[in-house]
């Protein structure tokens, strides 16, 4: 295996100066543009307007325009073939066009799901010119885990569509940690760390984001040297395509991890141990006080940016979830870890994730707030936040996760987004300097993302019920009734969940360990429906009921896909209690007319998810085998990309500290091959023991689920079936709703 060092040393010297020529364009907070008009070409817009919309990018011009002091803003005008769009910087106006689509030309562009095909020949005109002007400077975009939950295996077509997509919606700010593990693999070998020693202690890519968080290490290793530079190749890939759309790529700083053994090597090198995160071994924390410190983090610096190019933002979390100071002051580590990045790289800006206790206000009042972007995971979650006197005045970005690891379920707090936002945008001491879209795995709920990422874009509070209805509208390229009518159902139900405790809806209890008193899969999501399941129901029914002439579209398609899909799990925690009635009575008949009527469900949902790309298991385990140069690489890919889903880790991680299923996602071939099995064997051994009257059988659920862990079956990558007539079907397995009151159905 050769070094990284004269390959990365090769590419970042042909490369480094496009890579810089690009880094103020999206500096945070905005500034002037020179004097002499734009800093940008529109090129790279064109181009990814030429891959959004190929049979239409010629009717548009796009126009380069200065950026004022007040930030970003776009303009939309024009006649009918011909719209003028004219951005402040190539991203902004990608984010005009995607105005314009949805606004004039009534199409949606979402993540996923699209109408466009259904745009006319020729485009129609704008009415009049239409302005918008960013109400915030930051519009952050992913999570920390995202390149865990959403596929650490992708390769650059799926990553451009992103980036596309992100573009289009706003994100100014994108977070890149594919090819991190490159940075700290050539800078600990300076530090006394062999290669394979370093291989060993890198998790594989689906894990690597909680390594890099300083929560585990080489769990799914070790990797190879050929992966290590192939991710490397990808992430510098990614970042340069966000600076020529004149997006901030935010790239991991260093705070700190290092492996064991580190002061054995490096005398003077004090570390706190870490202890433990739900039964992983943390790494060593390197105390940033000492003289070692900083040596490690000009090389760690200097390297990323030999890789990667100079960002203007630097994301890390000290003492994340847990993590121990041990006897070191907060507050001078965190002038220590502020003094290491401006060394580096001067005026960036240190970003930090507002999760639980974090950021602590001893980091806060330690370092130069100026130079700090907290983005607040929590903004929508908790009722009475005063982000303001928690963080003591540092800027901070109106955040939500939605999402946690990834799941298929819709919903989310959009009511609560429209409300608030401005609400804290707008009062007399506000901190809040942009938006933060922050799902731990990206790619469902279209509908929220697009909502969350135009908040940036309004200056003023959004009606909910209008903004809803002219959604309905678009998603398939026209009005219909019925589309409107699932959309205002699915706006009171599941995007209308309260503050107070949860960001995200419950889980599928088909994807739980199998129980009888199973209230969740996962161990932190919500027990309870956090809305009325019939609003889902009768959406569905709505859904199905629209014009053949919508049902084309690529988001009809997805919708309707997903939203049976939702009805179906939502049936899971009404049938369950009944389930569980009929075995503590004692009652065979009626627990087998439960079982059957759940294992029926279980085939159906699988069949009906096969009939969406987005909803297939194959794809999934096939991108992270194409990433194996050898059957041993492959196979290890495969594991990794498994276990994420379902053990997560080891036995202890999995049934000790509740990661198990935390990951679960109602997927064709998952569902039919692994949650599935397991309720079947759980089912059976109940009827079992109601037979014989002998106690059920005992089960090693994690020696089974870390079977099909090391399997290597392949699944389908292609749809089958049709969706329309399998979420009917659907349909008409779920029991009728609940009578009301006065007798009549909801």
């Amino acid at each position: 295996m050769r070094s990284l060092r004269p390959w990365a040393a090769l590419c970042a010297a042909a490369a480094l100066a496009l890579l810089t020529s690009t880094l103020t364009a999206s500096s945070a907070p905005a500034a002037a543009s020179p004097p002499g008009g734009p800093a940008f070409t529109t090129h790279s817009a064109r181009a990814a307007l030429a891959r959004l919309l190929p049979r239409h990018v010629s009717q548009f011009t796009l126009v380069a325009a200065n950026r004022p002091a007040s930030g970003d803003w776009f303009s939309v005008s024009g006649h009918a073939g011909h719209v003028r769009v004219r951005g402040t910087s190539p991203a902004v106006i990608l984010s005009g066009v995607n105005w314009y689509l949805k606004y004039t030309a009534k199409v949606d562009t979402g993540w996923p799901g699209r109408s466009t095909d259904e745009l006319p020949r020729t485009l129609p005109a704008p009415e009049g010119t239409v302005r918008r002007q960013a109400s915030v400077p930051h519009r952050f975009a992913l999570n920390d885990t995202d390149d865990g939950y959403s596929g650490a295996y992708r390769d650059w077509a799926s990553y451009e569509k992103q980036i596309d997509l992100l573009a289009l919606h706003g994100a100014n700010e994108v977070f890149v940690q594919m090819g991190a593990d490159a940075v700290y693999y050539e800078t600990l070998q300076e530090f006394g760390y062999s290669k394979e020693e370093l291989r060993s202690w890198i998790p594989g890519p689906a894990h690597q984001p909680w390594w890099l968080m300083q929560n585990m290490s080489g769990f799914a290793g070790p990797v190879s040297e050929r992966l290590i530079e192939d991710r490397a190749a990808l992430g510098r890939r990614i970042a340069h395509r966000l600076r020529e759309l004149g997006m901030t790529p935010v790239l991991p700083g260093y705070y700190g991890t290092v492996p064991p053994a580190f002061t054995d090597r490096n005398p003077g090198g004090t570390v706190v141990p870490q202890g433990q995160w739900v039964g992983f071994e943390r790494p060593d924390w390197l105390d940033p006080r000492t003289d070692v410190f900083p040596r490690v983090a000009a090389s760690f610096y200097r390297h990323q940016r030999e890789l990667f190019g100079d960002s203007t933002m630097y994301k890390m979390d000290l003492l994340h979830e847990g993590g121990r100071p041990g006897d070191v002051p907060i507050g001078e580590a965190a002038q220590a870890v502020m003094k290491a990045l401006q060394t580096a790289r001067p005026g960036a800006v240190w970003t930090l994730l507002g999760w639980q206790n974090n950021p602590s206000t001893q980091i806060v009042d330690a370092v130069d707030k100026s130079k700090l972007l907290i983005v607040d995971g929590l903004s929508d979650r908790y009722d009475g936040l005063d982000r303001e006197t928690a963080w003591h005045g540092a800027p901070y970005a109106f955040g939500t996760i939605p999402n946690f690891g990834g799941h298929t379920t819709v919903g989310a707090n959009t009511a609560v987004w429209a409300e608030r936002f401005d609400q804290w945008r707008t009062k007399a001491d506000s901190a809040l300097a942009g938006i933060a879209y922050l799902p731990e795995g990206t790619g469902g709920n279209p509908v929220a993302h697009e909502l969350f990422s135009e908040l940036a874009w309004r200056t003023g509070p959004v009606d909910h019920q209008a903004w809803f209805a002219a959604y309905a509208e678009r998603r398939y390229g026209r009005a219909d009734p019925h589309a409107a009518r699932a959309w205002e159902l699915l706006r009171t139900g599941p995007y209308s969940m309260p503050s107070g405790t949860w960001s995200e809806a419950q889980d599928s209890l088909f994807t739980a360990r199998p129980r009888l008193t199973a209230t969740s899969a996962a161990s932190w999501s919500p027990g309870t429906m956090r809305y009325d399941p019939d609003t889902v129901r009768e959406a569905l029914g709505e859904l199905l009921k629209v014009a053949p002439a919508l049902r084309t579209t690529d988001a009809y398609r997805f919708d309707l896909v997903d939203l049976a899909r939702q009805a179906l799990a939502n049936r899971s925690r009404s049938l369950l209690p009944e389930i569980k009635s009929a075995y503590d009575a004692g009652d065979l008949s009626r627990f087998r007319a439960g079982a059957a009527e759940w294992k029926g469900d279980m085939v159906l949902l699988d069949r009906l998810l096969a009939t969406d790309t987005r909803f297939l298991l194959g794809p999934w385990l096939a991108d992270a085998r194409s990433w194996g140069r050898t059957g041993a690489e492959r196979d290890a890919a495969e594991f990794d990309a498994r276990s994420i889903l379902t053990t997560w880790g080891h036995r202890s991680g999995s049934d000790s500290g509740g990661l198990r299923d935390y990951a679960n996602r109602e997927w064709s071939g998952l569902v039919s091959d692994f949650y599935a099995k397991r309720w079947t064997t759980y089912l059976d051994s109940l009827e079992t023991a109601l037979v014989t009257g002998r106690p059920p059988a005992a089960v090693d659920w994690f020696a089974l689920e870390n079977a099909w862990n090391q399997r290597h079956d392949s699944y389908p990558l292609k749809p089958s079936g049709d969706p329309v007539a399998t979420a009917a079907a659907v349909l008409d397995a779920l029991p009728a709703p609940a009578p009301t009151g006065s007798g009549a159905a909801r």
